[in-house]
Order: C-alpha cells, then structure tokens, then sequence
C-alpha cells in the first residue's frame, strides 16, 4: 500500500497496546479455545480489514487483543493447572508441538473449559468452514472513479499517410 500525504495515519498513543508476551506452546496451546472465545471481534476485524485499510481498523484490533486478554485470564483464573499441564505436554511431547501424544490432558483441558467457561473445543476443521458475519457497521461505499469521455477526432481531420504500411491490414 502506498501512503500519501492524503491518507491519515494514526498517533503513536492510538496503536500502543499492551501485547500478549507469551511463548508458542501456549499461545498453541490455546489456539482452539481462544479462536472459539473471540471469534466475533476477530470476524469482525477480517471484515474491516478486507473492506477498508487496516489504518481504519485499529479499534477492531485494539478489541480483538482485549479479547484474548480476557480469555487468558479467565482461563488462568478457572483452568491453570490443567491448561499447564497440557501445554507443557504439548511443548514437550513432540519436536513439531503436535496435539496428538496429549490427548489425555487436552480431554481433562476440555472438562474444566466446558465446565468453568461454557466453552466447548470446536471440531476439527471447524475454522476452515465458511460462515456468514453479521456486522454493525455500515457496508463502506464502493468510490467509482470518474473518467472523462475521450475526445474523438473531426471528421475532417487530416490522417496523415502511416508510416509502416496501409492502416486496412489492422
């Protein structure tokens, strides 16, 4: 994207955040249930991203991050030492971090997520389903460029003979 003069760019105070210093395993760790737990904002800030720029969608980014600040720490609050256990597992089972050698913990993960959070892991696959977002924003207006009508020679303007050859042959 090119910026110009013409394109507002928000402040440094507009895009500080606080970020989610956590390692990989747990961020994998937690993936299903936190995609599932923000998948509203998250939905959202894709929409806004692909309908507008993302200098525009910084609020939907800002609330998309308070999300998942939410949802850890609910998740801390009612789940530790089982979402410790299956992270670690996870981080330590395999050389690729994969769920597969884990299933035990991940079921225990599951229990208290259900039971503490009324949230339940998605199936497999589940975000790769299409899905229809109903927004509140208003739909942005498509800008049609105005192009001026090409001028057309007269009549009787002069055609000067061509320089490689008849005009017919084209």
């Amino acid at each position: 994207m090119v910026v110009t003069d013409k394109i507002p760019l928000p402040t440094e105070e507009e895009l500080t955040v606080p970020e989610i210093n956590l390692s990989w395993p747990v961020l994998h760790a937690a993936s299903f249930y936190l995609g599932k737990y923000c998948e509203n904002q998250n939905n959202e800030f894709m929409l806004c991203r692909t309908e507008l720029s993302e200098v525009k969608c910084v609020d939907e980014g800002k609330a998309v991050t308070a999300c998942a600040f939410e949802f850890l720490r609910k998740l801390k609050k009612h789940c530790y030492q089982e979402f410790d256990q299956y992270y670690n597992c996870v981080y330590q089972s395999s050389a690729n971090t994969s769920f597969m050698p884990c299933r035990n913990t991940q079921a225990a993960l599951d229990k208290c997520v259900l039971k503490h959070m009324n949230l339940e892991r998605p199936p497999y696959g589940y975000f790769c389903e299409v899905k229809v977002h109903d927004t509140k924003r208003p739909k942005p207006v498509e800008e049609i460029p105005v192009y001026e009508p090409i001028q057309s020679l007269p009549e009787d303007a002069p055609k000067p003979p061509a320089k490689f050859g008849p005009r017919w042959m084209f």
